[in-house]
């Protein structure tokens, strides 16, 4: 393609970055930049009354009194200091803190880490530490100095240290929290386990002094253009940039305006020979963006998704998500969150053996390994941000702290093939204050991102004995009819399913995002019987007889792939601290209800 094949135009900066205002967006494929990782193990001192921050608090200019200061008992016999990293335990990052420590189990609270490292910072490159994940409220500081705060422990975030940074030996000092908060998204009670710690991936990055900090490259709507746009960050906005796919002999170029962006819109021959991305082909192409010094290559996959009807189109074509839900933990008998790339490829590998297509990502955003494995196995996603049960509606910190997080989620996702829904809420008990709140959210959420569909695990009704259906004016705002229900084990029993019928007041596709019920592997019984096979069993044979009966089902995300650890679960001998809602379990065995679903997506 020529570059005459082109339309560039600049568009102003406020109406464009999907970011709060004063934010700027987290750094674009920060795992692909120069620069060095920082995992490893660090040394970390535990601290449940944050006296190592008492006087931070107090008098927040001031470090040199706080464990930001990185003091060492042995320096000075004359002064009295009660602490000390060198002398401390250690933690590896990335991983949470409860599954590293057994007196860290049920720990809730600071926990402070320091990392050593060595650096030769270079003449006209600017430096950022990048987090993929730290759970809960994360303050950082390099060699004594502040360099910012981050609340949520699923997002990633980055600040800048091209002024702190040293070279040769570096001491990073990082406090983290994971308290839980009336106010905070998620709020108190959840039913997962609250891992602490920087549970994900840390990296030095360097960049030029003007760098491209964010873009997107995507098919256009009608599947016969590429378009997108560069966001330049640094202090020469205006730059020549361009943006190339090596295989498909394409590239275009332009000059950024004022505002250090560039939008583009590309027309595609007919006979393109561009592969659509889908879960039979995951082709992603190489896309190599370059902007003065800076270059950029990732691996992106073009695809549309949008609905008719009762219907959900990819590229096109209707298509029926065979899917499951999935928690961030790790496989294998010691859970912990989840992180690497190993992690993700043996998670998605149940859920392709289980013969899905897609997956529920819940109830927060997954590490992005896992979004990335998506893109390169051909896993369709659902993504979702931790608006829980109930939130304060009311209180507008909540409200801008879960916005905030919808913008990080999709700031670093939204070149991500794999993604077709983006979630605001689940399980949300319904008011006036909440349909306005999440309404603020998806409007929000389709201002950043208008190629993907909108929802909210919602939950049914039962309007009156056996007629089961949506009563939430959410409906109304989602792109689809998505909703939690447990016929057969929160209510009634299996038999139930036989006798239900659904209806529903609108026109949309129906997603079941959670059914199913909990069996402890290995324990057998009588088909009534709790927490037996043989009942999970029959459960799912009857929930996949009645939602063969739904009208417009376009599929389904049962609740849920791998049992997972949660403080929920107190039966002794069967729960034992996990929810036994997996087809499989905590060490990877497959329950007998795995093969029961496999069969019927099998089928299609």
């Amino acid at each position: 393609m020529s570059n005459k094949q082109f339309i560039f135009s600049s568009i102003a900066l406020a109406v464009l970055l999907p970011f709060l205002a004063g934010a700027a967006p987290v750094i674009q494929h920060a795992c692909g930049r120069a620069g060095q990782s920082l995992d490893g193990t660090w040394r970390a001192i535990v601290d449940p009354y944050e006296n190592g921050y008492y006087n931070y608090r107090m008098q927040p200019m001031r470090t040199g009194d706080t464990f930001f200061a990185d003091r060492h008992f042995y320096a000075d016999p004359t002064k009295l200091v009660e602490y000390d990293f060198d002398a401390a335990g250690t933690l590896e990052v990335p991983g949470d803190w409860n599954t590293q420590r057994e007196k860290l189990y049920y720990y809730e609270g600071t926990v402070w880490y320091r990392r050593l490292f060595d650096a030769q910072p270079k003449p006209g490159c600017r430096y950022f530490i990048h987090f993929d994940g730290a759970n809960y409220e994360t303050i950082a500081a390099l060699n004594g100095e502040i360099i910012g705060k981050h609340t949520g422990g699923f997002t990633a975030f980055d600040f800048e240290v091209t002024k702190q940074l040293r070279a040769g030996q570096n001491s990073l000092i990082v406090k983290v929290d994971n308290k839980r908060h009336e106010n905070g998204v998620p709020t108190i009670n959840t039913d997962w386990w609250n891992y602490g710690g920087i549970t994900r991936s840390v990296r030095l990055v360097e960049v030029p002094e003007t760098f491209i900090r964010d873009y997107v490259v995507r098919l256009s709507a009608d599947r016969k253009s590429v378009e997108g746009w560069i966001q330049l960050d640094g202090n020469a906005p205006e730059q020549q940039v361009s943006v190339e796919i090596p295989e498909l002999n394409w590239r275009v170029s332009a000059r950024t305006g004022a505002d250090g962006r560039a939008s583009f819109i590309v027309p595609l021959p007919r006979k393109s020979g561009i592969r659509l991305w889908c879960p039979e082909d995951p082709k992603c192409y190489e896309v190599v963006l370059a902007a003065g010094q800076d270059r950029v290559s990732d691996r992106i996959g073009f695809k549309t998704v949008s609905t008719s009807g009762s219907k959900i189109l990819l590229n096109g074509q209707e298509i029926f998500l065979r899917g499951i839900s999935i928690h961030d933990e790790r496989p294998g008998a010691a859970a912990g969150r989840a992180f690497s790339a190993e992690h993700a490829r043996t998670t998605l590998g149940w859920a392709k053996e289980l013969g899905c297509n897609f997956v529920r990502l819940a109830h927060y955003p997954h590490n992005e390994e896992m979004v990335r494995m998506a893109d390169e196995m051909g896993m369709l996603v659902w993504s979702e941000i931790p608006v829980y049960w109930t939130i304060a509606w009311d209180d507008p910190d909540t409200y801008a702290n879960a916005e905030n997080q919808l913008c990080e989620m999709i700031a670093r996702d939204h070149n991500r093939a794999s993604i077709i829904i983006w979630s605001v809420a689940n399980e949300t008990p319904r008011s006036p204050e909440r349909l306005a709140f999440l309404g603020r959210l998806i409007d929000k959420t389709r201002a950043l991102d208008p190629t993907r569909l909108v929802s909210a695990a919602m939950e049914k009704d039962e309007t009156s004995p056996g007629q089961l259906t949506l009563v939430d004016e959410l409906m109304y705002k989602t792109d689809l009819l998505s909703f939690n229900q447990y016929v057969g084990w929160y209510d009634g029993d299996a038999d139930k399913c036989d006798r239900v019928v659904w209806t529903f007041p609108v026109e949309k596709p129906v997603i079941l995002s959670e059914l199913g019920g909990g069996a402890k592997y290995g324990r057998h019984g009588n088909v009534n019987e709790r927490f037996t096979e043989e009942y999970l069993v029959r459960l799912y044979e009857k929930n996949i007889s009645m939602m063969q009966r739904i009208p417009g089902l376009a599929g389904c995300t049962p609740w849920i792939l791998k049992d997972f650890r949660s403080p929920r679960r107190a039966l002794e001998g069967i729960q034992d601290d996990f929810n036994r809602k997996g087809l499989v379990s905590e060490k990877g065995e497959k329950k007998d209800a795995f093969y029961t679903l496999q069969n019927w997506y099998l089928s299609f």
